[in-house]
């Protein structure tokens, strides 16, 4: 048995029946010229399938017992049931966008069986378009958002007639990382050493953290300060799925016409959404909507698994004009950055657990009702392929994220990019977030807006 990390960990303890805690993906696949989407898909499964040496990462499960604190290893399974993790299905007709949005609403929302390797592979084929996708869904104290892109990105190819696709867990795959010098006796002391010295500045760094919130504006602490909104509610765990996507040159030229991110674009795009869907619901509170924004910790060549720590953003869904509402969250993004900036690795995991930490009590009855929220939302953007990508010659035309939805956080906004565009996925609780595909038509609206503020200035 292997050691479990105390992350990993709590993403098993916070699990429900009405929240899984599983991250998933959603590619779609172009067929190469002569195939049909059919053959592609037989092609696929044949491929995953038959790809019988599995890496540690996918026959892991967390082994008994469970302690008071959940989970505190790992178990390997040497056998991988491909008939239930590797799974077919046919769209109905008409096989719209629609049709294959509702199966991974439907299938996002169910528990992944925790005696076995926690993953799915489901291949689906019935598109009206011709093109064939792929949702997966792998459990959060596995890896994070990141890892999960990597382990996609790993099965791809730049090449169009590659031939050799194979299966994310293979192996020979996951091994393509850059070669790193084996640690030495004095290397490994000397980061023994670091962490010591950084565990032991975690004080002065959450004093850092607390002057920051007095002296800079804009800039959000990690307390209780977020408005009460219809997003933060107890959630049932029937789930709804929305995507779209945006090409990223229209965010990028607003980006440089007003000398911001494209994250900060990004952010902008869903605080304008966001106000809109709550005025039309009547919902909107006078205070500003705080956004936590996960902020990653990997580096290139680090291993697979979960690093990630959180800024607050102050989403400035109180001001109407959306030129102030964008200066108000760069400001406040601007600010948080700063404060992690000035943090040692170990040292930002701490304020991004700080940030997350009411989300380890959601379940607890009565604490989403009754606790402040410490934000509302979580927006996240995860950097995908920056080139066309191939599976055997079938084009990768679209990569989806499907996060989670959680007890007092009822949507989630992930964004993941590709060769030309911004795909956005939204999943939100069923029942407490209606009309959710809402929310894509604000999403242009808002950004239709910030071309208009970038043509002004």
């Amino acid at each position: 048995m292997q050691y479990m990390p105390v992350t990993s960990s709590m993403f098993l303890l916070a699990e429900t029946r009405e929240q899984p805690m599983h991250v998933g993906g959603l590619q779609l696949f172009v067929p190469r010229e002569g195939q049909s989407s059919a053959d592609l898909a037989e092609e696929v499964i044949e491929a995953f399938s038959s790809c019988s040496e599995i890496h540690p990462l996918f026959r892991k499960r967390p082994a008994p017992p469970v302690t008071i604190l959940g989970n505190v290893a790992w178990t390997y399974d040497d056998e991988i049931d491909f008939d239930y993790h590797v799974r077919r299905a046919v769209l109905p007709r008409p096989g719209r966008i629609r049709e294959l949005l509702r199966y991974v609403s439907l299938n996002h929302g169910t528990l992944l069986d925790r005696n076995r390797p926690m993953w799915e592979a489901h291949v689906i084929e019935g598109l009206d378009d011709g093109r064939v996708a792929i949702y997966s869904k792998i459990h959060h104290s596995i890896v994070d958002g990141v890892s999960a892109l990597r382990l996609l990105q790993r099965m791809l190819t730049p090449d169009p007639d590659d031939r050799s696709g194979s299966a994310p867990w293979d192996p020979t795959l996951i091994g393509k990382k850059r070669p790193r010098p084996a640690p030495t006796l004095r290397s490994r002391i000397a980061g023994i050493a670091d962490a010591g010295l950084q565990v032991a500045g975690i004080a002065p760094a959450a004093a850092k953290v607390a002057v920051a919130g007095l002296r800079k504006p804009g800039f959000v602490p990690p307390v209780p300060r977020a408005p009460r909104t219809i997003l933060d509610v107890a959630i049932g765990s029937a789930r709804r799925f929305a995507a779209q996507q945006w090409e990223i040159e229209r965010l990028r030229a607003v980006a440089d016409a007003l000398d911001i991110t494209l994250n900060d674009v990004l952010v902008a795009m869903c605080s304008g959404a966001l106000r809109s869907y709550l005025i039309e619901h009547d919902a909107l509170p006078d205070s500003p909507l705080i956004a936590a924004v996960p902020v990653s910790m990997h580096t290139e060549d680090d291993s697979d698994g979960n690093a990630v720590t959180a800024i607050m953003v102050d989403l400035a869904t109180d001001k109407p004009d959306p030129e102030r509402r964008l200066n108000s969250l760069v400001t406040s993004a601007r600010q948080a950055k700063n404060v992690v900036r000035g943090l040692r690795p170990l040292q930002a995991l701490a304020l991004g657990a700080a940030n997350f930490a009411p989300l380890a009590f959601a379940t607890v009855p009565g604490f989403v009702q009754y606790v402040p929220p410490q934000f509302n939302i979580i927006i996240s953007n995860v950097p995908g392929p920056s080139e066309e990508l191939y599976w055997n010659g079938a084009r990768l035309d679209g990569v989806y994220p499907v996060s989670i939805a959680m007890e007092g956080l009822a949507l989630n906004i992930t964004v993941t990019s590709s060769a030309k565009h911004l795909n956005f996925g939204l999943i939100g609780a069923r029942a407490q977030v209606p009309s959710l595909q809402r929310l894509l038509t604000h999403l242009d609206t808002a950004l239709e807006e910030l071309e208009k503020v970038a043509r002004v200035r």
